[in-house]
């Protein structure tokens, strides 16, 4: 029998395969970074075809090692919201992807909010209205597209996030589909009885001819067309990235928690078969849905997390590489007062203000580079803080603990700084590939690889855990600071708008 698993990941910056073998080890991975365009303030945009090429470039990589045939199953993980229209006949895109950050939709999002609409989408979708999702990036290409409303309504365009169109590309054309996670993250799909909603795309005004059929996550979606691997490999596992994050992670039962950090951060709380409605500004989503059967999680969003890091680097340049931050932060005692709101493409959650801006308090003529660093990777914690407590209300019981992945979670100083303002143990596990490794687990279970949760679980392991050590007397006014700061923030994007 086959004994690997090639999973695509295809994040916000980067694009990585990574070869699996039976036992959920990692056996290749390559990555490769594509180009970000920003066409306007708050606009943001990857050039679907750039996607593409790095995503047949760096599969080909990975697999050179071992024949295609013993290439089991391919799982897909992507960068969700991220919006993709193309000709059905072509497969050219109609317009470059609009990523998750984009905020262009936000002057919509506050008509639909005046317009009363915000208790339908919340009750159908689970979802806040935001521009973040797909629904307006949607719309804003079907009415600024020259021709793309006709073509549409003939249904000559196909609608996906990032893992319909791989999966289109891969299958020649032959597959338009994605995953209950994906179709969650649009604004247009009722997570409770798992169909497109037809109110809420004439609300959108989106056809639904451009929309893709739904399935489980792990489901044989086609296969390969063999002239790309030299082999027709069934593409078994889709996932959006954090919820890949939680199944790769096995947080399986109710209450089991995980918060990854990459460009944005993003944690999950498993709710089992209860779909909660937060009242603390969270989102209800899919966690998974496997035999046609769903487990929803509350999901708290953050926005910038390592971007703020790439920002000291490419928009400050205090420093060179990323790395740099961590013997900054720890060359000085604290921060000296100082907190960053990285709210450079506004807040998420738990408080969704897309007009919001980034701001750095506390500020003195004393305060250094250093304490900038420190800062940052703070204003992290912070937020994953405001995260944890906001799902402890709406859950009725905060996690035990917090398993951690994505590229920041390899930080000892950053767990250990979570540990202590979140007062919970946190969990780093042996691989912090664990989004790829969660469309792997997909994908296995839908070609018989595994059989079943237990036999994942089983698979997952402990590298270190991070126990609380600060005294509630030390983190008060920490986290005091912190408050004020998002205050303050949000009082001048207030005062600002009035302006």
């Amino acid at each position: 029998m086959a004994a690997h698993i090639l999973v695509i990941d295809q994040g916000t910056t980067s694009t990585r395969a990574v070869l699996f073998d039976d036992q959920a080890r990692r056996v290749a991975i390559a990555q490769t970074e594509f180009p970000q365009h920003y066409p306007r303030h708050g606009w943001v945009e990857h050039d679907p075809e750039d996607i593409w090429r790095e995503t047949l470039a760096t599969a080909r990589e990975v697999i050179g090692g071992v024949n295609s045939g013993d290439i089991a199953a391919i799982g897909i993980t992507n960068q969700r919201e991220t919006a993709v229209i193309w000709d059905r006949a072509t497969g050219v895109p109609e317009h470059r992807a609009i990523v998750w950050q984009d905020r262009r939709g936000a002057d919509r999002c506050a008509t639909l909010r005046s317009d009363g609409a915000e208790e339908l989408i919340r009750a159908r979708t689970g979802l806040l209205i935001d521009p973040y999702f797909s629904a307006t990036k949607i719309a804003w290409v079907l009415e600024n597209v020259a021709g793309a409303r006709a073509k549409a309504e003939r249904g000559e365009l196909a609608f996906g996030t990032i893992d319909s169109f791989l999966l289109w590309r891969l299958t020649g054309g032959k597959v338009h589909a994605t995953d209950v996670t994906n179709a969650s993250r649009t604004m247009l799909f009722d997570i409770h009885r798992g169909f497109w909603d037809e109110e809420l795309c004439k609300l959108f005004g989106v056809p639904m001819a451009m929309l893709p059929e739904v399935h489980d996550n792990a489901h044989v979606y086609g296969t390969t067309d063999p002239a790309l691997f030299d082999a027709a490999i069934p593409i078994a596992g889709m996932a959006g990235d954090q919820q890949s994050a939680l199944f790769g992670q096995a947080c399986f039962d109710r209450g089991a928690a995980k918060s990854t950090y990459g460009t944005g951060c993003f944690m999950l709380l498993n709710t089992g078969d209860e779909a909660i409605t937060s009242r603390h500004r969270l989102l209800t989503t899919p966690a998974y849905r496997l035999n046609g059967k769903t487990t929803y999680a509350l999901e708290g969003s953050i926005f910038v997390a390592g971007a703020a890091v790439k920002w000291l680097r490419d928009g400050l340049g205090i420093i060179t590489h990323a790395s740099q931050t961590t013997d900054m932060a720890t060359s000085v005692p604290d921060s000296h007062g100082v907190y960053m709101v990285p709210a450079f493409v506004g807040l998420g959650a738990p408080h969704w203000d897309p007009a919001a801006r980034g701001a750095i308090h506390g500020l003195t003529l004393d305060s250094s580079a250093a304490h900038l660093a420190r800062a940052a990777l703070e204003a992290v914690v912070y937020q994953t803080l405001d995260l944890s407590e906001a799902m402890a209300a709406d859950a009725g019981s905060r996690p035990q603990l917090l398993r951690v992945d994505g590229g920041m979670a390899a930080n000892d100083w950053l767990c250990g700084f979570l540990a202590d303002l979140t007062d919970i143990a946190v969990e780093r596990p042996a691989d912090l590939e664990t989004t790829a490794r969660g469309a792997a687990f997909h994908a296995g279970l839908a070609t018989g690889i595994w059989s079943g949760l237990d036999e994942l679980a089983a698979l997952w392991s402990r590298e270190r855990c991070f126990e609380p050590a600060m005294s509630e007397e030390a983190r008060a006014p920490l986290v005091a600071g912190w408050r004020d700061a998002v205050r303050r923030t949000l009082s001048d994007c207030s005062s600002s708008n009035l302006g």
